[in-house]
């Protein structure tokens, strides 16, 4: 098998046992994803922190890593409406940003693919899942990304005027997701 399906396999893997653990209710609160700086780059150009977490990379020059630019292009193309620009949040859903900071890699997969159920008193909040949209749950590594580099202000309020190419494997992979040959 070709790598890159075999990271499409452990991906489509990976998502599937988050949704099982969340919907189960065997997920756990974790302490957050950690140190933020990039150690590794992938053939993908995805950057790993020292866990094996995607992360984000940005040059003194302000060039962001491909994930980072594709993460901002998807926020805005698909959670913004109920999140608020720029992972801000809004009165209609919490600001992304901050809860990246509290969340692991594992626990926003599952969130995003399975979707989640808040009740209070007050009010029910609901996130739907996207673990069937492709326009989503093809691109959960490059969301993360962007949420990690907002949730520690290392990107700001804006679109990213300078960014790295987007890689071979990366178009392969992302065909492969969305279905194309």
């Amino acid at each position: 098998m070709p790598a890159e399906g075999k990271k499409l396999l452990r991906k489509i893997c990976f998502v599937i046992a988050a949704t099982i653990l969340v919907a189960s209710g065997g997920i756990a609160v974790a302490e957050g994803p950690g140190d933020p700086a990039a150690v590794k780059k992938e053939e993908d150009g995805k950057w790993l922190d020292k866990e094996g977490n995607p992360t984000y990379k940005i040059s003194a020059d302000g060039t962001v890593d491909w994930f980072t630019y594709s993460g901002y292009r998807r926020y805005h193309s698909d959670c913004h409406v109920c999140h608020g620009p720029d992972g801000m949040g809004s009165t209609y859903a919490p600001a992304l940003k901050d809860s990246v900071r509290s969340m692991s890699y594992g626990d926003f997969l599952g969130v995003v693919a399975s979707g989640r159920k808040n009740i209070s008193t007050a009010q029910e909040n609901v996130m739907p899942a996207f673990g069937d949209n492709p326009n989503v749950a093809c691109y959960m590594d490059d969301l993360y990304v962007y949420l990690r580099a907002r949730s520690t202000e290392a990107w700001g309020r804006q679109r990213p005027a300078k960014k790295e190419e987007k890689t071979e494997a990366y178009t392969k992979a992302e065909d492969a997701c969305m279905g194309k040959k």
